[in-house]
Parts: C-alpha cells; sequence; structure tokens
C-alpha cells in the first residue's frame, strides 16, 4: 500500500493519485497537496497548506514548515558522509549519522534541487536546479552549484 497506516495525514490533504506515491511513518499537515511519485520517509514532517510536487523525495530527518512550496523533482539527503561499506567492506546498514534539514515557513525550492543537511530560511526562494550546500537566511534568494545567495525576495515584485 503507497500510503501506510501508520502516516498521519492532516484534514483536507490532497493526494490526487495515491496509488502512485510511497509515504510511510511521515506527518502531513492539514491542506496540504502531495503530488504522483512523492517518497516522504519516516520521521519526516510536512506542515499545513504546503505544495509538494510530483517526483520529490523527503527523506528522514527533514522537517518543512508550514506554506512551503517544494517544487517537481526535488532531493533532500541526510547523509553527509554516505557509503555502501567499512574498511573492512561489509555492507553498512544502520551505522551512519543522520543529518537534519529544517525548512522555515513559507519558504520555495525550485525544481530539480538538490538539499543537503541545512536550515532554510523562512520566505527565502531556491532556485531551479540548485545544490544548497549551506544555511540559507530567511528572504534570501539562492542559486547554482553550489547555492549562493544571489539576492532578497522583499527587493523582487510578482509579475502582474
Amino acid at each position: 500500500m503507497p500510503i501506510a497506516a501508520n502516516v498521519q495525514l492532516g484534514e483536507r490533504t490532497r493526494i490526487p493519485l495515491p496509488d502512485l506515491v510511497n509515504l510511510y511513518g511521515c506527518s502531513i499537515g492539514d491542506d496540504t497537496f502531495i503530488g504522483p511519485f512523492v517518497e516522504i520517509q519516516t520521521g519526516a514532517t510536512i506542515g499545513r497548506l504546503c505544495k509538494i510536487q510530483s517526483h520529490s523525495f523527503i527523506c528522514e530527518g527533514v522537517d518543512i514548515g508550514h506554506e512551503v512550496f517544494v517544487g517537481h523533482g526535488v532531493m533532500f539527503t541526510n547523509d553527509l558522509l554516505p557509503r555502501a561499506t567499512d574498511e573492512s567492506g561489509r555492507r553498512i546498514t544502520d551505522d551512519w549519522v543522520m543529518s537534519r534539514t529544517a525548512v522555515e515557513f513559507r519558504a520555495s525550492i525550485g525544481s530539480r534541487a538538490v538539499i543537503l543537511p541545512v536550515r532554510i530560511g523562512a520566505s527565502s526562494l531556491i532556485g531551479a536546479g540548485s545544490v544548497v550546500t549551506k544555511d540559507v537566511p530567511p528572504y534570501a534568494i539562492v542559486a547554482g552549484n553550489p547555492g549562493r545567495v544571489i539576492g532578497d525576495v522583499r527587493d523582487k515584485r510578482a509579475p502582474r
């Protein structure tokens, strides 16, 4: 079953194609939208009024605040030193350190961004395709690989 019984779904959460998601052990707030081909792992939290677009991966250790936009194909990571085996060639299963990510209120993350364990500040904007390796201040516009602050959302106006 793509939505496990241990998922805490908020009221009026919309998952238009529930057979095409993989949700387990996570918590999703009220009035949130989850697109197809999204995986949200155990221990991840999603706030209320969020949009999680298709093909995104939200791993254990990720906390997404309220009113956050996650674009198509966004990839979160939680291991800063990933390895398949240890020094003696044995497969690593549980011997790794999970690093956490926090995405604060009303932040927006553009499609295909890769987010390492960081804090993304409130109302910030992550450009499509960015690789975020450091904390992002509130209201910052971040773009590139590695992601760098290139502006402030308060200096921009939405097109009319």
